[in-house]
């Protein structure tokens, strides 16, 4: 490994205009695969189609599923004869359109109860409306401001073929002459499905734009002592159109969780530039240009590099979700992680070489407070200031982080079991954390699109359906069609959620008179008149039929119990032998997508905590390397206690908040046990190797801290609540990782060192206890 840095400042310091040019040309790769990346919204990004559940739900869809768009047409009296003229010709021409496959609203009941031809007179139209069943006119004429129409889509269309009909269906009406005082507005899952695509696109933009302004503000204040100083930010800007292009390349899709991935890997990139440019910047002051490009490739790339692994391992448990949009934030962030610290590794020495880098005037060697700041090498004594100075702030910061430290490691006990009770509090109170898997709730509230959608719900109900599909030999044989008809029955009269049912059961007694045939043949004679578009809507050949239950508008944790008992009377009620029954459909989907999120985010911190154990012992090799681990584990308890009283959900965002936390807490606790191996091998003893370790390295643990911060609290400008509420949580998720770092690492450090040097009875030094 060491050998592959040697080779890269070598071929920095002897060709740097070809490692530029190479460095260009994967560059545009990038922009090209920037062109190529899409929005994904829909069930994909909530459910994994290889698994049995998802296959069920995919099945489903492209069989019998269809997306209604719904048009909501508002006016006076939307009863005028000229009105429903007007609705009428639309249906007709939408009628007309590729992939439509039904439309049905008050004119066709118009015309039904009218022997076939629609009303021209209020006269007419009264007597029409005076003779309608009640309950089909309540659905279709909630008042006579509004009525709604709805437009089927064939089963089984890609999302892509949705949004054409959709595009569609508004051009008709663009260019239709409504009457005076008829408004249209174009409502249901497609149209929402389509501007959530457009507001994420848009959410995205802003807070890439935000996040990067903030690294600006963020560098301009705490990275002023160096040339160039806003190198990193352009070094970060280049780490994400890498991860763009990439994602573009391997048909990654943009889902409503990756959008948040953007500001973190600003945040966690801006480090790693930061590192690498403070440290070219150190060796320029004391050597030869070509000397800093290899002192800052072949001594900070590695080291980096154990920080950038042990960041991306917490991204990679992410992989263990089995929820398609948390694995592909994941992905994203673990691309983004590489991506930023190759383009640091290589544009900082590149940029340095070209530009014949100088440092900023002020003295040919860096003052002892600037290289404690940075955690550079070579600070070992207390800097100086002028007579009857107090010193900076930072060097005063820095007094005050070594004697904390040093008093912690003097008594690691009592600190350690004040953290980690708090840390247990959390973790108990975890336990009583919501968990939210409500797609309306995660979306900007004031979305013309939802708001359209619940106009739809008031107006006509519940549009959500509950499907069973049911495989087996013979589903039109008499004990397999009884047993759908008896389940219907006994669902719609013991289930208080469930208004209605319609199977082939349903459509077969409706067909004959009311009654269930009673021999195989009256079945094949009554579904020989039912019309074949009807029939396979609940019909699949001979082996598969579908009952779809309508159900009242649930809150998700109702709905999920709804589902829960479905299931339990599946079973209960046995189906004849050889036929199976199962639940699906979306809310279905999203009921267990709730299952999903406790299991995963447990499952993910888990993982977390085994891969990163393995990574540290495979590069340490000694049992001490669990010490990282042991503040971290306590910063996940603190999580679980600030969503708590925060009153904040776990979704699909804020269920990667355990998996992240080990990624970007553990860069922190290693560079702190890092720095105190090398005090200790310099011969001091561990309380001064922890309190020089600590003065030295903790002002710069808190700049990049605060750096990253900077990069989160993007976050919480986005219109997205799934995203806003995760910003909150990871900006303080960020200061809970300081403090673990800075408070927390000095007494596990201590306490390790007392078990380790007891056990091993070697001769490292101890001072005197207190």
């Amino acid at each position: 490994m060491k050998r592959l840095y040697v080779l890269l400042a070598e071929a920095i310091n002897t060709r740097p205009f070809a490692v530029l040019g190479i460095a260009a040309a994967v560059f545009m790769l990038a922009l090209f695969g920037l062109s190529m990346v899409g929005m994904e919204t829909g069930d994909d990004t909530y459910i994994d189609k290889t698994t049995p559940r998802g296959a069920t739900l995919a099945h489903y869809a492209d069989t019998y599923g269809s997306d209604a768009i719904m048009l909501i047409f508002e006016s006076d009296d939307v009863t005028d004869p000229e009105v429903l003229a007007y609705i009428e010709s639309l249906e007709d021409d939408i009628r007309t359109e590729q992939y439509v496959d039904q439309v049905s609203g008050i004119p066709d009941l118009m015309k039904e109860a009218n022997g076939g031809v629609m009303p021209v007179s209020r006269g007419e139209v009264n007597a029409v409306l005076a003779q309608a069943p009640s309950g089909t006119l309540d659905r279709y004429l909630p008042s006579m401001l509004m009525t709604i129409v709805s437009i089927t889509i064939e089963p089984g269309v890609a999302s892509s073929v949705q949004e054409q009909v959709l595009d569609n269906v508004r051009t008709v009406i663009e260019i239709s002459e409504p009457p005076a005082g008829v408004a249209v507005t174009v409502s249901g899952s497609p149209a929402f499905s389509q501007e959530m695509g457009e507001e994420m696109g848009q959410s995205m933009g802003m807070l890439i734009l935000a996040a990067m302004l903030l690294m600006v503000l963020a560098v301009t204040f705490l990275f002023s002592h160096v040339r160039y100083r806003l190198l990193p930010v352009f070094i970060v800007g280049t780490g994400l159109i890498f991860t763009f292009g990439f994602m573009g390349l391997a048909g990654i899709p943009i889902s409503m969780t990756v959008i948040g991935a953007f500001p973190v890997l600003i945040g966690i990139g801006i480090d790693y530039a930061i590192q690498f440019h403070s440290r070219f910047d150190e060796e320029r002051r004391h050597t030869s240009i070509p000397e800093a490009v290899s002192a800052t490739v072949t001594r900070a790339g590695p080291s980096v590099l154990i920080a950038m692994v042990a960041t991306s391992i917490g991204f990679i448990a992410m992989f263990v979700s089995p929820v398609p949009m948390v694995a592909d934030f994941g992905v994203t962030c673990t691309i983004g992680v590489v991506s930023c610290y190759l383009a640091a590794l290589i544009v900082v020495p590149v940029f340095g070489t070209i530009m014949k880098y100088r440092p900023r005037e002020g003295g040919g060697k860096l003052d002892d407070v600037e290289a404690c700041e940075l955690d550079w090498e070579g600070c070992e004594e207390e800097p100086t200031h002028a007579a009857g100075s107090r010193g900076s702030f930072i060097e005063r910061y820095n007094r005050l982080l070594g004697k904390s430290a040093y008093w912690i490691a003097k008594n690691p006990v009592p600190v350690l079991l004040i953290f980690g009770l708090v840390a247990f509090t959390g973790i108990y109170l975890d336990q009583d954390v919501p968990i939210n898997a409500d797609e309306e709730t995660f979306v900007p509230q004031d979305m013309p699109a939802l708001q359209d959608m619940k106009k739809v719900t008031r107006t006509m109900g519940s549009t959500n359906t509950v499907p069973i599909i049911v495989t087996g030999d013979d589903v039109l044989g008499m004990d397999t069609l009884g047993w759908i008809d008896e389940f219907g029955a006994y669902e719609l009269r013991t289930n208080d959620k469930v208004t209605g049912v319609t199977s082939i059961a349903t459509l077969v007694r409706q067909y004959n008179g009311g009654v269930l045939p009673s021999t195989e043949s009256e079945v094949e004679r009554v579904l020989a008149g039912i019309p074949e578009e009807t029939k396979e809507r609940y019909l699949n050949g001979g082996m598969e039929a579908v009952m779809e239950f309508s159900t009242v508008d649930m809150e998700m944790d109702v709905a999920r119990s709804m589902i829960k008992n479905v299931e339990k009377d599946v079973e209960w009620m046995e189906a004849p032998p050889g036929t199976h029954a199962r639940v699906t459909g979306g809310i279905e989907m999203f009921a267990s997508l709730m299952d999903d999120i406790a299991h995963s985010k447990t499952m993910m911190v888990l993982a977390g905590f085994i891969f990163i154990l393995v990574f540290l012992l495979l590069v340490y090799r000694k049992a001490n390397a669990v010490t990282p681990l042991i503040p971290i584990i306590m910063i996940v308890g603190w999580n679980g206690a600030i969503m708590y009283f925060l009153g904040l959900d776990y979704t699909p965002m804020t269920a990667t908040l355990g998996s992240m936390t080990i990624g970007v807490a553990s860069e922190y606790t290693i560079l702190i046990m890092e720095r105190c191996e090398e005090e200790l091998a310099r011969g001091l003893d561990i309380y001064e190797a922890i309190q020089t370790s600590v003065q030295k390295i903790g002002t710069a643990v808190t700049v990049s801290g605060m750096t990253t911060v900077f990069g989160f609290s993007a976050l919480t400008l986005s219109a997205f609540n799934i995203i806003s509420n995760f910003g909150i949580v990871t900006v303080i998720t960020v200061g809970f990782s300081l403090v673990g770092a800075i408070l927390v690492m000095p007494a596990v450090l201590s306490l390790m060192y007392r078990v380790t040097h007891r056990r091993d009875g070697e001769g490292r030094r101890a001072a005197p206890a207190a």
